[in-house]
């Protein structure tokens, strides 16, 4: 009894003690930090912060084994690695700023039904791929699924806008200055054209692929982005997802493999965050 009395005294002396500014001040240090994650899961810098992560987790583990050698190393990678940590993170803290300046920190994002605008999407793209495919016009379109592809957004002309087959083909017409580049698809969004993506290295590609697959395929290898991608010599449709390349698909093709990788990959994401919360 003397046991419980002790700690039951310990913890109202406790809560009595808080004050209502350190409950302000840790809410203002969470939110901030949710909000630089926020920022962080837009681009591909979220899996250099993982790395830093376990270095930082395996650092404290050698210490605590007592092993100096390993801890010495891990130290000095750490240390170093903040410094180039800036370096690689400048567009992200650039952004970041942009953002204050804009005052869109505390803006909550819309609610809109995913489905029905996924679904759109998909319906505008293999349309226009179909036409495309027809004119032999060439395109390559890039999907932005988990890992964030800002600074690829970032290298074209920023359009933001709703998307629509026809704002594609214009933006592929062999005339438009935007055609020779890549678009970018983001949150439903035609977010930029003419963008410029990354070949892909792997020596094993076809030759008689063009830019427009290598590139696709170069995209696949650094993001987990879906690239939809038309031939200007043949007309082929062809759609690049997680290293491998499908070619010669016809719409109803294009469009299934889309929606599966789209819309019920995203519905059974939501379905098991909703189970979980169930539980």
């Amino acid at each position: 009894m003397e046991l419980l009395q002790s700690l039951s005294t310990s913890t109202f002396n406790f809560l009595y003690e808080i004050k209502i500014n350190y409950i302000v001040d840790i809410a203002i240090i969470a939110f901030v930090f949710y909000k630089l994650l926020g920022l962080i899961r837009e681009t591909r810098a979220e899996q250099l912060v993982k790395g830093f992560l376990i270095i930082l987790i395996i650092s404290k583990l050698s210490e605590w084994a007592k092993l100096y050698a390993v801890n010495y190393v891990l130290q000095s990678t750490f240390t170093i690695g903040l410094i180039a940590l800036v370096i690689i993170f400048q567009p992200e803290l650039r952004k970041a700023l942009e953002h204050l300046g804009r005052s869109q920190l505390f803006l909550m994002p819309a609610r809109k039904s995913v489905q029905n605008s996924l679904e759109r999407m998909v319906n505008e793209i293999v349309d226009a791929a179909g036409v495309m495919s027809r004119k032999k016009i060439g395109a390559l379109i890039v999907i932005e699924r988990t890992t964030g592809i800002n600074d690829i957004a970032e290298t074209g002309t920023i359009i933001d806008a709703q998307i629509s087959a026809d704002l594609l083909m214009n933006i592929f017409y062999p005339k438009s200055p935007l055609h020779d580049g890549a678009v970018v698809i983001k949150n439903e969004r035609l977010m930029a054209a003419g963008c410029l993506l990354p070949l892909s290295s792997n020596k094993y590609i076809s030759k008689e692929l063009g830019t427009r697959h290598r590139a696709g395929m170069g995209m696949t290898e650094s993001s987990d982005a879906l690239i939809v991608i038309v031939s200007e010599e043949t007309g082929a449709i062809s759609m690049a997802l997680e290293g491998k390349l499908q070619r010669f698909l016809d719409t109803t093709t294009l469009k299934e493999l889309m929606s599966n990788a789209l819309v019920v990959e995203k519905e059974e994401k939501q379905g098991g965050k909703r189970n979980a919360k169930g539980k």
